[in-house]
């Protein structure tokens, strides 16, 4: 029987480990001028806090039947699971130096073909909860105990497959869903207010029949106590509305359209950089 317990050398916290998703994305988009780290920089606290303490999932069984299964619905946004599963020991930190390379299994909207620890290719939006859900249920039916957690953004909530599979869900009693907007309300060429309004948000995901909870995405420890849905034998799904900033952790990123398709490259790479590892200092000294 496997072992199924993190090694100590992947045991970061999880804001050791937003900091680094942060860290390697900037830096694996300016090499492969790539784009979309806009909606990476804004799941990075969500991933972490899922991958650190959340998700049933480890990197010496992968394929592990019980495991938690995690889809990240907002493809575009793989380098940050990339850069997740590296950092927890699924395969080497080298490797992300692939992506968007050609000939490279790193795509840039996420793959799960020759990549451990990732459940599905996404890439286009309003897929990844259907596929979830259709997980979920199969477990109700074969009386496994596992949770489905699937990440969506708020401009994917623009897609009718989205609304049947919450349909779907809430008719099912799918109380192992678990569905996680990444709302930073700006979609890919303006805001969400201007593109397609969805609010009053929460109140439709209830009327659809859902549990419904809003949190800051960037609050490790609100999004700690929202993400541990431990019951499965209840009667609903769960949505989990996370507040977050587009950009978040490079200040000229931040709140910014543009950054949905730029790639950083010259000295705003190098700026970006350096508020990171500015950041990563100062969190050192309140460490110690």
């Amino acid at each position: 029987m496997l072992n199924h317990s993190i090694p100590e050398e992947n045991q970061l916290d999880s804001n050791e480990l937003a900091l680094l998703i942060r860290k390697h994305t900037v830096l694996m988009t300016h090499r492969g001028k790539s784009s979309h780290i806009g909606s990476v920089l804004s799941m990075a606290d969500i991933v972490a806090v899922l991958f650190r303490n959340i998700l049933r999932k480890f990197p010496n069984d992968p394929c592990w039947p019980e495991r938690d299964r995690f889809i990240l619905s907002k493809g575009h946004a793989g380098a940050g699971i990339y850069a997740a599963l590296a950092e927890t020991g699924y395969f080497s930190i080298d490797l992300l130096e692939q992506h968007c390379r050609r000939g490279s299994k790193f795509c840039g909207h996420i793959s799960h073909i020759g990549i451990p620890g990732v459940e599905l290719s996404t890439g286009s939006l309003g897929h990844g909860l259907p596929v979830g859900a259709g997980m979920a249920y199969a477990g109700k039916l074969d009386n496994k105990f596992f949770r489905v957690f699937v990440l969506i953004s708020d401009g994917e909530c623009d897609e009718g497959s989205n609304w049947e599979a919450i349909l779907f869900a809430a008719h099912h009693r799918l109380s192992n869903l678990i569905a996680i907007v990444d709302y930073n309300k700006i979609q890919s060429l303006a805001s969400v207010e201007e593109t397609l309004r969805l609010e009053p948000f929460a109140e439709k995901w209830r009327a659809f029949g859902w549990n419904v909870a809003e949190v800051d995405g960037h609050d490790h420890d609100a999004l700690g106590i929202c993400l541990d849905v431990t019951s499965v034998a209840g009667k609903a799904p769960t949505c989990i509305i996370a507040h977050t900033t587009k950009g978040k952790g490079v200040s000229f990123m931040e709140n910014s359209v543009l950054w949905h398709y730029r790639s950083p490259q010259g000295e705003e790479f190098d700026a970006a950089m350096a508020e990171l590892e500015i950041t990563r200092d100062c969190e050192s000294k309140m460490a110690d």
